[in-house]
C-alpha cells in the first residue's frame, strides 16, 4: 500500500519546497504585486470581452409583401419660407401617392431659429398645402412646438395674399423645416422636396428665375425605419448649403430589408441603405424650379443581424492563457533579479565594485 501511495506522489506535477529552503525576498514582493495587477488587468479585460456582444450578418432573399415602407424625414431649408414648400410621392408606375398614410409637419423658423407657426400636410397632393387664414403671431421657440396653433391647408387661396406673404417671409429670410413620417408601398419610387405647390404665376412673381431659388438645406436624420445598435444613416447630419448658384440635388438610395434580432430573442424589422448623390446645377432660362429629390429602390436580398454571446469554454481558455503565462513571466523575472541582486551583493562583497 505504501509503495502505491508513492507512486502516485511521484505523479505529483506541483512539488512543495520544504520552508527552510523557500527565502522570501523584497524584489520577489514587488515582482508579485506587479504580476497580481497585470493578472486583475488582464481578468477584467478578458471578462469584458467575455461578456461583450457580438454579432453576425446573414442573407436571405426578400419574401415580404404587401407591408409598407416607413421614411423618417426631418430636414431643414434656412432659404426657403413654408408656403413655396411642398412635398410629393411617386412610386415606379408614375402613379402620384395620394391616400398614403402620412404624419408631415412644416415649421415656419425665424433667421435666429425660432419657430414662427406650423403646418399640418393630411396628404401629398399637388398643390393643396397652403394655411389658412389663421396666423401664429407669437414669436416661439422649439420645445414649445405641443402648445402650437396648427395651420391646416386649403386648395383655394389668393394668389396675390401668396405672393405678398412669400416675398415678405424672404425679406424677413425666413426658413422651413419638415419633418415626419410618411408610408409608402415597398416598391421604387421617390419623394421630393420642390415648388410643386406653387401655380408658375405666383412661381414667376415671386423669382425672376429658376437659378434665383436656394434649396440649401440641412438632413437632421432620414431613416426607413427604427434604429438599432451600431445602425448608420449616411444622410445624417449633412448640409448641403449654396452660395451664389442654384440647382437640384438629388439623392440615389438603395435600400435593404433589415432584420434585427436582439440576444433575448426580439426581432426588430427596419432598413438600411446605401447612397449617392447626384447635383445639377440650375440656368436661368430653365422652366424647371429646383427641388431636392430622393430617389429610392428596395434590394432583393434581406439582412439578419443576430446578437449572441462568445463561448464560454472560449472564455475559459482565454483566461487560463492568461493567467498562467503571466504568472509563468513573472516567475521568470523574479528568479532573474534574484540572481542579479545576488551577483552584486556578492561583487561587491569580494571588492569587484
Amino acid at each position: 500500500m505504501g509503495l502505491r501511495f508513492q507512486a502516485i506522489r511521484n505523479l505529483d506535477a506541483f512539488p512543495r519546497a520544504q520552508d527552510h529552503l523557500v527565502q522570501k525576498t523584497s524584489s520577489g514582493a514587488a515582482v508579485s504585486i506587479i504580476g497580481l495587477i497585470i493578472m486583475a488587468t488582464l481578468f477584467v479585460h478578458e471578462l469584458r470581452f467575455y461578456l461583450q456582444t457580438v454579432t453576425v450578418h446573414e442573407m436571405s432573399v426578400d419574401v415580404k409583401r404587401g407591408e409598407k415602407l416607413p421614411i423618417h424625414i426631418n430636414m431643414t431649408f434656412p432659404a426657403l419660407p413654408c408656403d413655396v414648400l411642398s412635398m410629393d410621392a411617386i412610386d415606379m408606375s408614375g402613379k402620384h401617392e395620394v391616400d398614403l398614410d402620412t404624419n408631415i409637419w412644416k415649421l415656419r423658423l425665424h433667421k435666429d431659429g425660432y419657430i414662427l407657426g406650423s403646418e399640418y400636410i393630411s396628404d401629398l397632393v399637388e398643390g393643396e398645402h397652403k394655411e389658412d387664414k389663421e396666423h401664429t403671431s407669437d414669436v416661439q421657440k422649439p420645445n414649445e412646438l405641443p402648445a402650437m396653433n396648427i395651420h391646416k391647408h386649403s386648395s383655394v387661396q389668393d394668389p396675390l395674399k401668396v405672393i405678398k406673404d412669400v416675398k415678405r417671409a424672404l425679406q424677413d429670410q425666413e426658413g422651413c423645416r419638415v419633418f415626419g413620417v410618411l408610408d409608402v408601398e415597398r416598391v421604387a419610387g421617390n419623394f421630393h422636396i420642390s415648388m410643386h405647390g406653387l401655380s408658375n404665376y405666383v412661381a414667376q412673381q415671386i423669382y425672376a428665375s429658376a437659378s434665383d431659388v436656394n434649396v440649401s438645406h440641412f438632413i437632421h436624420d432620414l431613416s426607413f425605419g427604427p434604429k438599432y445598435p451600431g445602425v448608420h444613416n449616411p444622410l445624417d447630419g449633412i448640409d448641403r448649403i449654396l452660395h451664389d448658384t442654384s440647382g437640384t440635388f438629388k439623392y440615389f438610395l438603395k435600400i435593404v430589408p433589415t432584420e434585427y434580432q436582439y440576444l433575448h430573442g426580439e426581432t426588430l424589422p427596419t432598413n438600411q441603405f446605401s447612397v449617392t448623390e447626384f447635383f445639377q446645377r440650375a440656368k436661368p432660362y430653365d422652366r424647371a424650379y429646383p427641388a431636392v429629390y430622393f430617389v429610392y429602390d428596395l434590394s432583393p436580398i434581406t439582412v439578419t443581424i443576430k446578437e449572441h454571446r462568445r463561448n464560454f469554454g472560449h472564455f475559459l481558455t482565454r483566461l487560463c492563457a492568461v493567467l498562467g503565462g503571466t504568472f509563468a513571466v513573472t516567475g521568470m523575472l523574479d528568479r532573474w533579479m534574484y540572481r542579479l541582486i545576488e551577483f552584486v551583493s556578492t561583487s561587491s562583497k569580494s571588492g569587484l565594485f
